[in-house]
């Protein structure tokens, strides 16, 4: 897949505000301070497209990206969606609620989601909070891949543990495991796998049109 274009179309504080446009979407979610918005951004080639922060749980809303690409040889349009962030961003807790409604509404109920991609730190053990949303992912039949974030930060043999430590904190609960796939915002580790994926994801719904 080629990336054309790609810009910024909207922020919705509701499922009823977003985008009607009907093509499909590509949802980004993980816990706070993930690096989610780094990552979109290397996705994109796009330094300045997603705003980075150093204070976790800044997007709050559902942020909509147009992406016009470029799928063998025909033009294929799609939107990229960054979700609010769950887990450790400093929220009252009727705000915490707020946001895991929109997330919960959006995931549920968006009829042009085609994937969603749950970020996790690969730095960290299984977190509970982590296992917990994919879990409840699959419980609520939602397609999802799993991206670690910030690779370059461990070792090789460090990965393949924290990688192994997943599945095993997953295995319990699944027949057969989500898809890992390790990145790097840093390195652009994962950009090309992360966009093959959506690359066929688009040609079965186009060819199915």
């Amino acid at each position: 897949m080629k990336i054309e274009k790609i810009e910024f179309t909207c922020s919705s504080p509701s499922l009823k505000l977003c985008p009607q446009e009907e093509i499909p979407e590509f949802a980004f979610i993980g816990r706070s301070n993930v690096g989610k918005s780094s990552l979109i951004n290397m996705l994109a080639d796009h330094k300045g497209l997603a705003k980075v922060s150093g204070t976790p749980g800044k997007t709050r809303l559902l942020n909509h990206f147009k992406v016009e690409s470029i799928v063998n040889k025909t033009s294929a349009t799609w939107f990229l969606v960054d979700l609010p962030g769950y887990g450790f961003a400093k929220l009252s807790k009727e705000q915490r609620a707020k946001f895991e409604g929109l997330i919960e509404s959006y995931l549920q109920n968006r009829e042009d989601l085609a994937l969603t991609f749950v970020l996790i730190d690969s730095r960290l053990e299984p977190q509970k909070i982590d296992v917990e949303f994919m879990n409840w992912l699959g419980d609520n039949e939602v397609s999802f891949i799993i991206l670690f974030t910030k690779i370059d930060k461990l070792s090789k043999a460090q990965l393949v543990n924290n990688l192994a430590a997943y599945q095993k904190a997953l295995s319990g609960s699944w027949a057969e495991l989500p898809l890992i796939i390790p990145t790097s915002a840093e390195t652009k580790a994962g950009r090309e796998a992360i966009l093959e994926i959506i690359e066929e994801a688009l040609k079965e719904i186009y060819q199915s049109e």
